[in-house]
C-alpha cells in the first residue's frame, strides 16, 4: 500500500483495503493498426478471481495509479491505458477520434489475459467517461459503468448553443500539453489560477487558430483540425458521437456529476436515454464544477459501491433510491426514484420595463438597450465552466454593474420558490448586426444584495439564420439543469448580456470564420418586452417535504 493511495483512501473515508497490490507497468498493448499503447495492470495479490476495471485516459499513466492501486486493494484487477499519443504510448493524440477502435481492440487483450474472469467494469471521469460510452455496446454480458462529468458525444461541449468553448478547449489544451512536458509545474499553474489568466490572455488575441501556439508554444495538431473541419461539419461528429449506442443492451450505469460542470445536461441527456430504455441508472448530483475535489471523492466512492453491487453481487452499500441530489439555497440533500421527480408546476415571470422581473403581465413599452463592443467582451464570471479557479456559484455584483448587461429583479419573494430542472426563458432580442451572442443568466438575490448565478444558457445566432419579421428573433432558451430554493424575501434576478468570454469565444460581429477572424464590430442590442414580444422566464417548480412553497 502506497502512502498516496493510504492517503487518499482515509482522505475519502473509502473502505477498508483487502489486498496488498502487485503493479505491472508499461504493458505494450498492440491496437488493430500495429500502434503500442502503454498499459498499467494493478492485481490484488490474491488468486481471486476477480473483476476488472478498465480506465482509459489521456492524462499519463501517473495522474490515476494512485486510483488504480485503490481499486485494487479492494478486490479489482485494474487497466490503466494511456491513450493513443499520450504519455508512452505510440501514435498521435487526436480528441475523440481512436477511442472507439483503441478500446475495441483493448477489450480484446483483456479476454485474453488469464487473470480475466468475465467480469468487467468500466471508470473514470471527463475524457475517460467518453472512452467508456464509445465501447458501451461491445461490453461483455456481466458488465458495468461508471460514469462522471461526462458525454457520449462532445459536439455540444466543443460548440454549445452554436458558439465556442474557446476556454475550456485552451485551458484543457495547457493541462494535457502541461502534465506530459512538465506536471509539477502544471499543477502549481491549476492552484494559482495561472492556467485560467493564459487562456484569458490568449482568448483576447486573433486569430484563434493561432491561440494554441499562444498557449502551448507550439501548433496542436487537433486545434489545426478543428479550425478547418469540425466548425459547423456535422459529418465531422457523426463518427464521434456515441450516443445511438446507449440502450436496452447498455450495462448498468452510475452517473455522478455536479449542478456547475459544463457537461450535466449531456449527462442527464445520457441518463434519460437509459431510463427510457428501461434501466434504472443510478444519479447524483451534487454543488461542484468539473474539478471539484469533492466530486472525485464521491465518484470514487460510488464506483466501489457500485462495481460491488454489480460485479461481486454485494448491495449492501446502494442507497434505497437510485437518485440523489443536493438542493442548494437549502443546502440538503434529497433522493428520488427518478430525474425530474414527476412532473413540474410551470411558474411564468416576465420581464418588465424598470429593471423590473414580475408575475404580471406585460404592457406596451419600449425595448432596452445596450451596447455591445467584442474588443471589450462581457466577462466569464463564475458558472458551468472548466476553471481551476472561479467556476461554479459566485458574486455577479462585478458583472451586473457593466453598461453591456441588463437586468431584471423581483420582488421579494413571499414564500419559497423550488426549481428542478431546465429552467427556460424566452427573450425576444434584435441586434443592429446579424451576427449577435446572447447569454441568459438566473440568479438569486438575499436580503443583503448578494447576487448568486444559479443557471444561465447562451445562443449564437449568424447571418445564415433565417430572416425573421422587423428583425426580432425570439430566442428559447434552455437553461442548464439546476436544482435551487429561493427562499423567503430573497429575489429572483434575470440577466441578460452578449456573451461570458474566455468561456464562450466572442462573437466578433463579422462573417468571418472562427478560426481566422481578425475584425471586431460592436453591436447595439434591444431586448423587447411589450404584449407582442414577451420576454419571460419559466420555472419547473416542485414542492418539497418541509419546504412552503409558493
Amino acid at each position: 500500500m502506497s502512502f498516496s493511495s493510504r492517503f487518499l483512501a482515509d482522505l475519502y473515508d473509502l473502505p477498508k483495503r483487502k489486498y496488498r497490490v502487485i503493479r505491472t507497468r508499461n504493458i505494450p498493448v498492440p491496437m488493430r493498426d500495429g500502434v503500442v499503447l502503454v498499459t498499467d495492470h494493478f492485481a490484488p495479490k490474491s488468486e481471486g478471481p476477480h473483476p476488472t476495471l478498465l480506465m482509459r485516459e489521456p492524462y499519463g499513466l501517473s495522474g490515476f495509479a494512485t486510483i488504480g492501486e485503490i481499486y485494487a486493494e479492494r478486490g479489482y484487477h485494474v487497466v490503466l491505458q494511456a491513450c493513443r499519443g499520450t504519455d508512452k504510448s505510440g501514435g498521435v493524440f487526436d480528441p475523440l477520434s481512436h477511442e472507439r477502435e483503441d478500446g475495441l481492440a483493448t477489450l480484446e487483450w483483456i479476454k485474453q489475459q488469464p487473470w480475466f474472469d468475465g467480469r468487467l467494469g468500466t471508470t473514470g471521469p471527463s475524457y475517460l467517461g467518453y472512452t467508456q460510452w464509445a465501447i458501451c455496446d461491445a461490453l461483455p454480458k456481466h458488465s458495468a459503468m461508471a460514469t462522471k462529468v461526462t458525454s457520449a458525444e462532445f459536439k455540444s461541449i466543443v460548440f454549445p448553443g452554436g458558439t465556442f468553448a474557446v476556454g475550456l478547449w485552451l485551458s484543457w489544451l495547457q493541462t494535457v500539453e502541461g502534465i506530459r512536458g512538465n506536471p509539477l509545474r502544471t499543477a502549481r499553474r491549476m492552484a494559482t489560477g495561472g492556467i485560467e489568466k493564459t487562456t484569458l490572455r490568449a482568448s483576447l488575441k486573433l486569430p484563434l487558430r493561432d491561440a494554441d501556439k499562444r498557449v502551448t508554444g507550439k501548433q496542436i495538431p487537433f486545434w489545426r483540425k478543428w479550425m478547418d473541419e469540425a466548425v459547423g461539419n456535422d459529418a465531422f461528429w457523426e463518427p464521434l458521437d456515441h450516443t445511438h449506442r446507449l440502450g436496452a443492451r447498455t450495462p448498468p450505469t452510475s452517473f455522478v456529476s455536479g449542478w456547475f460542470d459544463f457537461m450535466l445536461d449531456q449527462l442527464l441527456r445520457d441518463y434519460e436515454t437509459l431510463v427510457d430504455a428501461g434501466h434504472a441508472p443510478q444519479l447524483t448530483i451534487g454543488p461542484w464544477t468539473h474539478v471539484t475535489s469533492d466530486l472525485h471523492k464521491e465518484s470514487i466512492r460510488q464506483t466501489l459501491t457500485w462495481m460491488n453491487a454489480k460485479l461481486l453481487g454485494d448491495t449492501s452499500g446502494l442507497r434505497a433510491k437510485p437518485v440523489r441530489i443536493h438542493i442548494s439555497g437549502l443546502d440538503d440533500w434529497r433522493e428520488f426514484e427518478s430525474f425530474p421527480p414527476g412532473p413540474a408546476d410551470s411558474q411564468i415571470w416576465h420581464l418588465h420595463p424598470g429593471e423590473i422581473l414580475s408575475l404580471r403581465p406585460v404592457r406596451a413599452s419600449a425595448p432596452d438597450v445596450y451596447h455591445y463592443d467584442p474588443a471589450d467582451p462581457t466577462p466569464a464570471i463564475g458558472g458551468a465552466m472548466f476553471a481551476f479557479k472561479g467556476a461554479g456559484p459566485v458574486d455577479n455584483a462585478r458583472l451586473e454593474k457593466r453598461d453591456d448587461v441588463l437586468t431584471y429583479t423581483s420582488e421579494p419573494l413571499f414564500n419559497p420558490v423550488t426549481v428542478i430542472g431546465n429552467v427556460r426563458v424566452t427573450l425576444y432580442a434584435r441586434s443592429s448586426l446579424t451576427n449577435a451572442d446572447f447569454f441568459v443568466r438566473i440568479c438569486d438575490v438575499d436580503e443583503a444584495g448578494l447576487s448568486i448565478n444559479i443557471c444561465d444558457g447562451i445562443i449564437r445566432k449568424t447571418s445564415a439564420d433565417p430572416a425573421v419579421p422587423d428583425d426580432i428573433w425570439k430566442l428559447n432558451f434552455k437553461l442548464h439543469s439546476t436544482a435551487h430554493t429561493f427562499k423567503r424575501n430573497h429575489r429572483l434576478r434575470v440577466l441578460v448580456a452578449s456573451g461570458a468570454h474566455p468561456r464562450f469565444a466572442r462573437n466578433t460581429g463579422t462573417d468571418e470564420t472562427l478560426g481566422d477572424a481578425t475584425r471586431l464590430e460592436a453591436a447595439d442590442i434591444e431586448i423587447f418586452h411589450d404584449p407582442s414580444h414577451p420576454s419571460m422566464l419559466q420555472l419547473p417548480v416542485y414542492e418539497l417535504d418541509g419546504v412552503n412553497n409558493a
